[in-house]
C-alpha cells in the first residue's frame, strides 16, 4: 500500500501530528482521561445519563433521534481500554442516533488498568441484559438489541455480544469500527503503520498490557482464548460489519477477523476504507472524507438493522410490557464503577470510587 491520503484536511491533520514532539511513553494516564472541548454532535429528540440499577451500576446515556419505535444499538466507545468515556464519544452517539436512525445506549464501563479484563466485557453483557429486558426507560425499540464498538470498544463489545448469545439472547447485528482483534500485536500492519499515523504501536502495546496484563509478549493461550478475538473459538454470532481503514495499525486485524467470522458461518461483511486512519468515525470535523465514509458506515448498519428486524418481528416489543412503554427519560449524572482482577466474571462485588 501507498501513502495515498483520502482528502487535505486528513493529510494536514497527519503533518500536524508528525510536527509535534515524540510523545510521552508509558502515556500519561491523567492526560489521556482529560475532559477536553469536541465539537457537538447533531441535536436529538432526547438525551438522557441513566444508571442501569445491580451490584456494581453502570452509567450509561441514551440518544433517541425521534419518539417513535427504532432498533437499538448499545454502543461501546474505544480509548485503548484505559481512557474514553460518555463525554468523549458523545458525538459519534448522535451522530449513529441521526445518521442510521437508531436508539443509542452508550456504555461507560470500567476501565483498565484499575479493572483488568473481563470488568469491560461483565459491564456490557449486563446492559444487555438489561436492556432485552425491555425497561420503560428505553422507549419504544424494534427488534434485539444491536451491539457496535470502535478501535478497543469493537473487541469489547464483540465479546460481549458472543457470551450473551452463548447464553441464548438474541441480539441484532454488530458494527465493529477499526477494532482490536489480535492481543499479540504480531499482524504486519502494526509495524507498518505503527508510527506516524495517529495509532502508535508503542502506546498500543501498553494498552493491551493495562487490560490483560502479560499483553502482548507473554500472554497464556487460555488468556487469549478469551480475550483475544483472532483466538477466540466464537459460537454463533449475529450478521456483522467490519470496518477497516488503510492507515491503521490495526488494520490487518480486522481484515483477519473479517475471514475469522467467515469461516466460523457468521455473514460478515467487511467494509475497507482507502486514505483513512484508525479512528476516523470521530475525525468527521477534520476530514470531509472521514465525515463521509462515517455517514455511509452508519448507514449501512441502520439498514442492516431494520432488515434483520423485518426478518425477526419478535423482538423486545414482544416482552410483555415493553410494547407499551411510555418514554420518560430519567436524568443522572453519577457514575460508579469498581474492580473486577482477571478472570473473574461475577458482579458481586462491592462498587468502588467513580471515574
Amino acid at each position: 500500500m501507498g501513502d495515498f491520503i483520502a482528502d487535505a484536511g486528513l493529510a494536514s491533520w497527519i503533518c500536524g501530528l508528525r510536527s509535534q514532539p515524540a510523545a510521552e511513553h508509558p502515556p500519561d494516564l491523567a492526560r489521556l482521561r482529560a475532559a477536553r472541548f469536541r465539537s457537538s454532535g447533531p441535536e436529538l429528540f432526547t438525551v438522557a445519563d441513566l444508571m442501569v440499577p445491580g451490584a456494581v451500576p453502570v452509567a450509561v446515556r441514551l440518544y433517541r433521534p425521534e419518539p417513535g419505535p427504532l432498533p437499538l444499538v448499545v454502543f461501546v466507545h474505544g480509548g485503548g481500554f484505559v481512557s474514553g468515556d460518555l463525554e468523549s464519544h458523545d458525538r459519534t452517539c448522535r451522530r449513529m442516533a441521526s445518521g442510521a436512525g437508531v436508539v443509542v445506549l452508550a456504555v461507560h464501563y470500567r476501565r483498565a488498568p484499575e479493572h483488568p479484563a473481563p470488568a469491560a466485557v461483565d459491564d456490557v453483557v449486563f446492559v444487555l441484559r438489561w436492556a432485552a429486558a425491555g425497561p420503560a426507560v428505553l422507549g419504544r425499540v424494534q427488534g434485539h438489541p444491536g451491539v457496535a464498538g470502535d478501535s478497543a470498544g469493537g473487541l469489547i463489545a464483540l465479546l460481549a455480544a458472543d457470551r450473551t448469545s452463548m447464553a441464548g439472547s438474541r441480539l441484532g447485528p454488530l458494527l465493529l469500527v477499526c477494532p482490536n482483534a489480535d492481543l499479540t500485536l504480531s499482524r504486519p500492519s502494526i509495524l507498518e503503520k505503527g508510527s506516524g499515523w495517529g495509532l502508535d504501536n508503542e502506546d498500543l502495546k501498553w494498552f493491551v498490557s493495562r487490560w490483560v496484563p502479560g499483553a502482548p509478549d507473554a500472554v497464556p493461550a487460555p488468556v487469549l482464548a478469551r480475550f483475544s478475538p483472532l483466538h477466540v473459538s466464537f459460537g454463533p454470532l449475529p450478521a456483522t460489519i467490519i470496518a477497516t481503514a488503510e492507515h491503521d495499525p490495526l488494520r490487518d486485524e480486522g481484515s483477519a477477523l473479517v475471514r475469522r467470522l467467515r469461516e466460523s458461518g457468521t455473514d460478515v461483511r467487511g467494509v475497507a476504507h482507502a486514505g483513512l486512519v484508525h479512528g476516523f468515525l470521530s475525525l468527521d470535523t477534520v476530514s470531509p472524507a472521514a465525515l463521509a465514509a462515517g455517514d455511509r458506515l452508519l448507514r449501512l448498519y441502520g439498514e442492516a438493522l431494520r432488515s434483520a428486524g423485518a426478518v425477526d418481528k419478535k423482538g423486545i416489543e414482544s416482552i410483555p410490557g415493553a410494547a407499551g412503554n411510555t418514554f420518560r427519560p430519567r436524568q443522572t449524572r453519577r457514575r460508579t464503577h469498581s474492580g473486577n482482577p482477571l478472570g473473574n466474571t461475577t458482579r458481586g462485588h462491592t462498587p468502588g470510587k467513580a471515574h
